[in-house]
This record gives C-alpha cells, sequence and structure tokens, in this order.
C-alpha cells in the first residue's frame, strides 16, 4: 500500500534571485529608456513619469507575487472551467463596451479610473491554468478526439478568436503555441495535434491576410531594401539602436535612439536600447537569465509528481520565455514586428503584473517535493 508524503521545502532561491534581478534590470532599463519621452511629454519637468508608474504597477505585481506564493496551487484545480469561463467573459466584455461605446482603438483594454487592464494577459495565465486543470481531469480520455482532445482545442481555438478580434494577431498566435505544448506534453495524440495545427496554419494565413498592416509588417521584414520610412521604421531604427552599441554598449544613460528616434523605446523594443547601451555583453547576460528562470521551471515541474502541478508549472515557464526570445527576435529583425513586450522588462502594467502572480505560482510549487513512500518506509519516517 503507498502513501503520499509531503516533504517541505524551501522556495527556489534561485528562481527567486534571477526574477529579482530581471526586475532590477528592467528598472533601470526603463528609466534611462522613458527618461527623455518624459521630460518631452511634461514641458521638461520631469524624467520620471513612466519609472513611477513602472515602481507602481512593480510593487502591485510584487504583492501578488508573495500572496500566490503562499497560496495552495492546488487550489485552483477544481476551478479550471470557471477560471476559463471569467477568462471568456472579459474577453467578449471588453470587445462589446468597445463597440458599444463607439470608440476606434484596439480592443485590448479595461480602464478602471487611472488603472488599465489588458484582458489578454489575464486570459494567458487562464488559458495555462485551464488546460493545466483538464489534462489532469482527462489525462486518461485526451488521446481519444471528441471526448479528450476536442473540449479543450475548441475553447484554446475561441480564446484565439477573441484576442484576434481585439485585434491582436501576435498574442493569439503565441497563445496557441503554448496550448499546443500544453496538449503535447499531458498525452495528445501526435495525429490530432498535427491536424489542428495544419488546420490553424490554414485559417492563420487568409486571417493575417485581412488586415492590411499585418501584411505590411511581413512585407516590410521580407523586403529589407525597400522604403523603411512608415512601417518597417521601427524595425530599421532597431538594428541601428543594436549597431551602436557593438560589444560593450556605448555606457547606461547615452542611448542616442531613445532621444525620440526609436518609437515604443521603452515597451516592444527597451531591448534595442539596452543593447546600444550596456552592448551584446549586457544582451547575452539578460536572455542568460530567461534561459536560467526557464531551466527553473522546468526542475520544478520535474520535481513535482502531481501533474497538475507539473503542468502549470510547464505552462508558466514556457510563457515567459516564448514571449522574452520572440521579443528578442523582433529586435533583431529576425523576426516581423509582433507587438509583444519583454517580460519583467518593458514597461506596460497588467503584462508585468500578470507575470509577477504567474511566477508566484510557479514559487508554490516549487516549495513541496512530493513522493510516494511504500507503506514501511512512512511508518519509520512516521515513528523514527
Amino acid at each position: 500500500m503507498n502513501y503520499l508524503d509531503i516533504i517541505t521545502k524551501k522556495y527556489d532561491r534561485v528562481l527567486i534571485c534571477t526574477v529579482i534581478l530581471l526586475c532590477v534590470i528592467g528598472t533601470v532599463m526603463l528609466y534611462s529608456a522613458s527618461s527623455i519621452r518624459s521630460l518631452v511629454e511634461t514641458g521638461y519637468e520631469t524624467d520620471t513619469t513612466y519609472l513611477i508608474a513602472h515602481l507602481k504597477r512593480l510593487l502591485v505585481g510584487i504583492c501578488l507575487l508573495i500572496l500566490f506564493m503562499f497560496i495552495d496551487y492546488r487550489k485552483y484545480r477544481n476551478y479550471y472551467f470557471q477560471i476559463i469561463l471569467c477568462a471568456i467573459a472579459l474577453l467578449v466584455f471588453t470587445k462589446f463596451y468597445y463597440i458599444i461605446n463607439g470608440i476606434n482603438r484596439p480592443a485590448r483594454w479595461i480602464y478602471l479610473g487611472p488603472i488599465s487592464i489588458q484582458t489578454s494577459d489575464i486570459a494567458r495565465l487562464g488559458l495555462i491554468m485551464f488546460l493545466a486543470g483538464y489534462i489532469d481531469r482527462k489525462k486518461h480520455q485526451l488521446s481519444d478526439f471528441s471526448t479528450g482532445f476536442l473540449p479543450p482545442t475548441l475553447i484554446l481555438v475561441l480564446i484565439m478568436s477573441l484576442i484576434i478580434v481585439q485585434p491582436d494577431f501576435s498574442t493569439a498566435i503565441l497563445l496557441g503555441i503554448i496550448g499546443g505544448i500544453m496538449l503535447f506534453i499531458g498525452g495528445a495524440n501526435f495525429a490530432h495535434l498535427s491536424a489542428a495545427s495544419a488546420t490553424g496554419l490554414c485559417v492563420t494565413i487568409p486571417v493575417l491576410l485581412m488586415e492590411p498592416y499585418r501584411w505590411e509588417r511581413v512585407r516590410a521584414w521580407l523586403n529589407r531594401t525597400e522604403d523603411i520610412s512608415a512601417i518597417g521604421y521601427q524595425a530599421y531604427q532597431s538594428l541601428i539602436s543594436l549597431g551602436n552599441g557593438g560589444f560593450l554598449g556605448l555606457g547606461l544613460g547615452n542611448s542616442m535612439e531613445k532621444n525620440m528616434f526609436l518609437p515604443e523605446s521603452h515597451t516592444d523594443f527597451i531591448f534595442s536600447i539596452i543593447g546600444e547601451e550596456i552592448g551584446f555583453i549586457g544582451i547575452l547576460f539578460i536572455l542568460t537569465l530567461f534561459l536560467l528562470f526557464f531551466q527553473r521551471g522546468i526542475r520544478i515541474a520535474k520535481d513535482c509528481s502531481d501533474p497538475y502541478g507539473v503542468l502549470l508549472a510547464l505552462g508558466i515557464s514556457f510563457s515567459i520565455i516564448l514571449y522574452s526570445f520572440v521579443n528578442a527576435a523582433v529586435v533583431s529583425n529576425v523576426i516581423p514586428v509582433t507587438g509583444l513586450s519583454m517580460p519583467l522588462i518593458s514597461y506596460g502594467g497588467s503584462g508585468l503584473i500578470i507575470n509577477l502572480a504567474s511566477i508566484g505560482i510557479l514559487l508554490n510549487i516549487s516549495q513541496a517535493k512530493r513522493s510516494v513512500l511504500r507503506q514501511n518506509e512512512w511508518k519509520l519516517k512516521l515513528y523514527g
């Protein structure tokens, strides 16, 4: 007869140190990248507008990280369906709110007074929690198409569709990749995954072409010798910024491109400013930190024998690493511009807060190592 014994262990200190380092670097580089913009927008009164806003959001994120560190992650297991319903309702509400009020901007944010919430970030964490719970509950049926594989796939498609109509095509594609990885790890039939991926690709191309700006981004990326005054301007200036930095960089605060030459220098393209100021060596250090984060996430999943905890840890880890390396690829013009930010480093409220909350869940999973002991071993441990 087997018993489940819980051996308490400390939180993953390496992961905590990695997250702290990324947040500190992000804060310093955000101030450097946004100082000129802040001066211009405030009539040269202050250079800390974005820094103060970032610090407020960082404080909220850290509070949530600590909160989720102390909440047993297993409590979410039974509410995976309710969580995804709330995420879907939030996405639907956001779109209809913009339509009803005649707002012609992308329907990505809900505004609660001075606070803005990007609903796709909440949907990302909700999707990871849903898939982890569903796969844990239906792991023996997942290889069956109709009763196991189809329901989570339809939910994934619905979430992606609601995000695409915001519109936020890049986030939707990335969520599709994260969902596919989790289903594959959970034991879904490879033939089913291949068929779903092929179908998704056939649908993705027409959707990509529906909005002219999406195709323009791809065309500008493919034809880099054409006029870059419009759609390809950001990518072009990003490469100039990286080139200016060289191996060691121009020095902290000495970026030239942040002087209103590079749009979104504090958000989507902050990695360019990092490369310009602290050089290739700085970029390599930050990417190494993200790889270390991913390695710790994989190790946490490996040490956890609870399938729900394993999938939750993997989903969170893949989410952070994919966002970070996609952003780095955009900045270096390896792929077309996507509009995705660098986790824990770029300026942005809901993304930073949700990422820190997710890391809190990951740290909670790292706290308890579960091992199954035989009855005599359990008695020996209990009675000495």
